[in-house]
């Protein structure tokens, strides 16, 4: 019998439940006993589905997108905190995440490793042990900041607290998004900048970084676009954006070292180390229980602050990587996959590697990689409006109408599935060997500049905000009519803008000082000022047209305890109930949402949605069904 596919009515739901029993502190292990008996029947799935081709392309893609940026963060981190970091400790520290989570997890899609906030974090806690001279003592504070991190993941999942991000809509994460781009470009350029002033640095290499950093970006970004155009068969087009992260590696890495002038510039390259060892002159194990008891005490509140970090940022990165564009069938399991987060938090921390975490980048390319996409030829017509007594063009008949043909990418299918996850991990350990570390030696620094300008840059076009400052931008009688925004004013849109830049605004200048361990207050704040402070700013048309649940799917939303009502859904229908007399109003329709509101559970909405609420979610599909499917990140299949 085939496992459940049906999650409508999961049965893990606080709908209609009263006294203590509605309180999700007080009902430990619910979500994650029900997150493992609702993936335990896929789990055979989940290695049968692995036996194609698309997880090889999905294998070597997603390697080479965790690797290369996570070496780049390791750079940064070597380079701001006194040396502590090295590459081992990068390998490391994503085999470990890899091999945990393509095993155990309940969301084996979710790319783990090493992300820029982790290294803003390491760094700035450097920074205040420098700060208050205990410098020497750094291993072990932050490794008992790791060991508070870990107590509290396991706290919050314990307690069902992972329920909360079914409060997360695209407002927060697009800001989210924008903010981690932001910091991967000021990375990228930190990077450039370090080759013309570290010790070894010449002018010349410096100038060829800038060259070499920006063509590997180009590069990059020009083969990912190949697999979104109509040029060459489809299967070449699609193995070009596949493997567009090695095909350029390997090219500029070979450029680096043609003879003549580009070898004797004197390029920086990743430092040599021993194979399995530390980078620095120490065992694996942390001696955290010398750390004074005072310090132990000071690294609860940034251990506290750590797991406020991870809680969005894994989570979202889970969301991203099982998003609305993707056919998934298997569910999800946020509060278990956020326990085995706070096991590797406690491991990493006591073998002294950086914390790995959800990469929200990397995570939907993931996804995307595992996805069957198939091309289709999609054709339409449209009747010719141009001057009348202008003669018919050659494309047009003689009833007026133009023939148009367009390519089509539907997603088909996704292989979800352990083995990419897993073999990444076995990847990443055998880089951790001397003949593979002596490879890693041949890479330019400069490279890495070109991976930070990549994984930033390309999540920036197809961000919501992005794209709601250019329709701005755009001349009103040219936008197509189905346009949800047609219907609202340009300076409404700016000024919903204007709440998102504010929170990355504050966030990218907090992360500038030394206060950075205290920007991920910034982010989580985003989530109440959507659902409080945004309703009574904008109406409900304009949020249902701007904004929307980033968890969409009854697959995902199981895990989190059934689909919300947005709040101005729901203040709007208590208005309307209140205009209409009640529920025997002409409007009292509405009144079954607000009883269902009260539940929270996994009914549907579809039978108490209001006239606006249909018009506009139908734009939304119409113009989807126009445009195809178009991935979270520009991956190279739409």
């Amino acid at each position: 019998m085939p496992p459940n596919t049906d999650f409508t009515h999961d049965p893990y739901t606080w709908a209609n439940l009263t006294g203590w029993q509605s309180y999700r502190t007080l009902r430990p292990f619910r979500g994650m006993y029900h997150d493992v008996r609702r993936r335990a029947p896929w789990y055979a799935t989940d290695l049968a589905d692995g036996l194609n081709y698309r997880t090889f392309a999905a294998t070597i893609r997603i390697f080479f997108v965790n690797l290369l940026p996570a070496l780049a963060f390791q750079l940064d981190m070597t380079r701001n905190t006194g040396g502590y970091f090295g590459i081992n400790e990068a390998l490391f520290s994503s085999a470990l995440a890899a091999l945990v989570f393509s095993t155990l997890a309940c969301q084996p899609l979710t790319v783990v490793g090493i992300t820029g906030l982790i290294s803003l974090f390491n760094y700035t806690i450097y920074d205040i042990a420098v700060a208050q001279g205990i410098r020497e003592l750094y291993p072990q504070f932050i490794a008992w900041v790791s060991i508070w991190a870990a107590l509290t993941h396991w706290l919050a999942s314990i307690c069902n607290w992972c329920d909360y991000m079914r409060y997360i809509t695209d407002f927060s994460s697009n800001a989210f998004g924008m903010y981690v781009g932001i910091i991967y470009l000021i990375k990228g350029v930190e990077e450039l900048v370090a080759q013309f002033t570290e010790p070894g640095a010449t002018a010349a290499a410096g100038y060829l970084s800038v060259v070499i950093a920006l063509c590997y970006w180009a590069t990059v970004y020009a083969l990912e676009l190949t697999g979104s155009t109509i040029y060459f068969a489809p299967w070449l087009r699609k193995s070009l954006a596949d493997f567009a992260y090695p095909l350029a590696t390997l090219w500029w890495t070979g450029f680096s070292h043609l003879p003549g002038t580009i070898r004797r510039a004197g390029l920086l390259r990743i430092p040599h180390t021993r194979a399995f060892y530390p980078t620095t002159d120490r065992s694996w194990l942390v001696p955290f229980w010398t750390l004074p008891v005072k310090w132990v005490f000071v690294a609860l509140p940034i251990g506290v602050l750590l797991t406020l970090l991870f809680y969005y940022d894994h989570n979202v990165s889970s969301l991203t990587a099982q998003a609305k564009q993707y056919p998934l069938r298997k569910p999800a399991g946020f509060h278990w996959d956020f326990f085995l987060l706070g096991c590797t938090c406690f491991i990493a921390g006591i073998v002294g590697i950086p914390l790995p975490n959800g990469l929200v980048p990397q995570a939907p390319v993931h996804t995307d990689s595992c996805t069957e996409y198939v091309d289709r030829l999609a054709q339409s017509k449209e009747k010719d409006v141009t001057d009348a007594e202008d003669p018919p063009s050659s494309t047009s008949n003689e009833n007026g109408w133009v023939h148009h043909n367009k390519k089509l990418v539907v997603a088909t299918l996704v292989h979800e599935q352990r083995l990419s996850h897993f073999l990444m991990a076995l990847g990443f350990i055998g880089l951790m060997t001397g003949p593979l570390l002596d490879v890693l030696h041949t890479m330019p620094r400069a490279l890495f500049s070109g991976v930070f300008f990549v994984v930033g840059f390309g999540g920036l076009p197809g961000n919501g905000m992005t794209q709601n400052l250019l329709y701005c931008l755009r001349e009103t009688r040219f936008v197509d009519p189905a346009e949800p925004r047609l219907g609202l004013k340009k300076w409404r849109i700016c000024y919903y803008v204007f709440w998102q830049a504010l929170g990355v605004a504050v966030s990218v200048g907090i992360s500038q000082t030394i206060a950075a361990i205290g920007f991920p207050v910034v982010i989580v704040a985003l989530i109440p000022l959507r659902w409080v402070v945004l309703p009574r700013l904008f109406t409900e048309r304009e949020l249902l047209v701007l904004d929307a649940p980033t968890a969409d799917a009854d697959v995902v939303l199981a895990s989190m305890g059934g689909r919300p009502t947005l709040p101005e859904v729901r203040m709007a229908e208590e208005r309307r109930r209140r205009r209409g007399g009640g529920e025997g109003g002409e409007e009292g329709g509405s009144t079954g949402a607000s009883s269902d509101v009260k539940g929270e559970g996994m009914r549907s909405r579809e039978g108490f949605k209001d006239e606006e609420e249909k018009e506009v979610e139908e734009g939304r599909a119409e113009r989807s069904a126009r445009e195809g499917i178009e991935p979270t990140l520009r991956t190279g299949h739409a």
